[in-house]
C-alpha cells in the first residue's frame, strides 16, 4: 500500500551538498518512483514558491535558509533551534509516515510533539553519534550540554534507522538506547554510476566533501607536498566548499603547490564528480568523523581505491578492505603520501576489486528495507 511520507532534513540536496543530503534526496526519489507520495521538508534554499515538485518529490521550504555553520566552522546552534521550531509547521500537514534526520537535534523534539498530537509513530534516521568525549573536544565546556541534548534527542523516536554498524554500536554503547534500531546501510545507484564517462580533466588524487576541520584536508595537502619530491607533476583535485577553504588556499600558496593542487567548488551536477573520479587514480578521505562514508562507495564504483583515516570516530574505515579497495592510514602526511604512491604505482591492480565491492551496496535493496521499517 502506497503511503504519504514526510522526510524532514534542514539541508536539502542539491542546494546543499553532502553524503547525508544526497542519501535523503535519493531515498525520496526512490520512494516516489515506487508510488509513494513523498514530501521533503527543509530550509527554503531555492527561489520561487515555498513548495516545488522536483523529480516526483515535493520540496517544502518551511523557513528561510540561514548558514549551517558559524564563521568559526562550528555547527550553528541558532540555526538548529530555528529549524527545530520551524518544524512545528508540520502540524498542518497530513502524512502516514514521518522520518526525521537526527541533525540538528532540536527538530527531533518538536517533531515528537507533532507525532504525539497526530498519534503517529516517530521514525528518525541516525547518521552518526558524537558522544560525550567528542562534544567536549568540539565545543569545550558547552560540550557537556550538547551531549545531554544528543542523549535526550535519541530518546524521542519510536524507531531509529541507523546508517551504519558503527553508528548502531555507538547508539547502544554511548547513548544507552533501547529503542528499536534498524541498521540499514547507505546505498548507491551502481548501474547509473557505471554509465558515466570519464572526464577530460585528469588527476592523480581527488578529494570531495565539505571543507571542515575534521575532514583534515590540510593533511592531504601536506601529503601532496611530500609526493611532489617523488612525482613533481602530481595533480590533486579538491572539490568542495566550507569554512576551511581560505585556510587551505593559504596553505597551498605557502607550500607553493598551486601547479599541483586545484580547488574546485561543489559541482552543480553530481555526474561531473563521478566523471572526475573516473579520471583520477586515488580518492583520499582523511576525515576523523564520518557516519558512514558514502563517497568511498562512489569512488570504488568509479573504479578507484580510497585512503581514509584509521580513527575510532570514522565509520568509513569499516568500508575498507586493505589491499583490495584501498588502505587505512594515520593522520601523518608522510604515511598518507606513501599509501598514495603505492596505489598510483599499482593503479591497474585495484579497479576490479573496487567495483565488485561497491556493487554490493546497490541502493534498490536498501529502499526495500526502509519501506519495511515504515510499515
Amino acid at each position: 500500500m502506497h503511503k504519504k511520507i514526510a522526510l524532514v532534513y534542514d539541508a536539502i540536496y542539491p542546494y546543499i551538498k553532502g553524503g547525508s543530503e544526497k542519501r535523503y534526496y535519493e531515498l525520496a526519489d526512490s520512494l516516489a518512483i515506487k508510488g509513494n507520495e513523498v514530501h521533503l521538508y527543509g530550509m527554503k534554499l531555492w527561489a520561487g514558491p515555498n513548495i516545488v515538485k522536483k523529480n516526483g518529490v515535493f520540496l517544502h521550504g518551511i523557513c528561510k535558509a540561514i548558514p549551517l555553520y558559524t564563521t568559526k566552522g562550528k555547527r550553528s546552534i541558532w540555526q538548529a533551534i530555528y529549524f527545530g521550531i520551524s518544524c512545528l509547521k508540520l502540524i498542518r500537514e497530513d502524512f502516514d509516515v514521518i522520518d526525521v534526520n537526527q541533525m540538528p537535534f532540536f527538530n527531533l523534539f518538536f517533531c515528537k510533539i507533532i507525532c504525539l498530537i497526530k498519534r503517529k509513530k516517530f521514525i528518525a534516521t541516525w547518521n552518526e553519534v558524537w558522544g560525550r568525549e567528542y562534544w567536549k573536544e568540539y565545543l569545550g565546556k558547552l560540550g557537556t550540554i550538547a551531549f545531554i541534548v544528543e542523549w535526550f534527542s535519541a530518546r524521542m523516536p519510536d524507531k531509529i534507522i541507523s546508517i551504519s554498524n558503527h553508528t548502531t554500536r555507538k547508539l547502544v554503547k554511548e547513548l544507552n538506547i533501547n529503542t528499536p534500531i534498524y541498521t540499514i546501510l547507505v546505498g548507491i545507484d551502481f548501474d547509473y554510476i557505471q554509465r558515466i564517462q570519464p572526464s577530460s580533466v585528469k588527476s592523480d588524487v581527488i578529494f570531495a566533501g565539505r571543507l571542515l576541520s575534521h575532514k583534515n584536508v590540510d593533511i592531504l595537502i601536506k601529503a601532496i607536498n611530500f609526493l611532489k619530491l617523488e612525482l613533481p607533476q602530481i595533480r590533486c583535485l579538491i572539490v568542495g566548499d566550507g569554512p576551511e577553504k581560505k585556510n587551505l588556499q593559504s596553505l597551498i600558496k605557502e607550500l607553493k603547490l598551486a601547479q599541483n593542487i586545484t580547488l574546485l567548488p561543489f559541482l552543480n551536477n553530481h555526474d561531473d564528480l563521478y566523471a572526475l573520479m573516473k579520471s583520477s587514480k586515488v580518492f583520499v578521505l582523511p576525515s576523523i568523523r564520518e557516519g558512514f562514508g558514502l563517497v568511498i562507495l562512489e569512488a570504488n564504483a568509479c573504479g578507484i581505491p580510497v585512503i581514509t583515516a584509521d580513527h575510532k570516530n570514522n565509520a568509513a574505515r569499516d568500508l575498507i578492505i586493505e589491499g583490495k579497495n584501498g588502505y587505512l592510514s594515520t593522520l601523518k602526511p608522510n604515511d598518507i603520501s606513501l599509501k598514495i604512491l603505492t596505489l598510483i604505482i599499482n593503479k591497474n591492480k585495484y579497479a576490479a576489486d573496487c567495483i565488485n565491492f561497491a556493487k554490493k551496496y546497490d541502493h534498490n535493496n536498501i529502499v526495500n528495507q526502509i519501506e519495511e521499517v515504515y510499515k
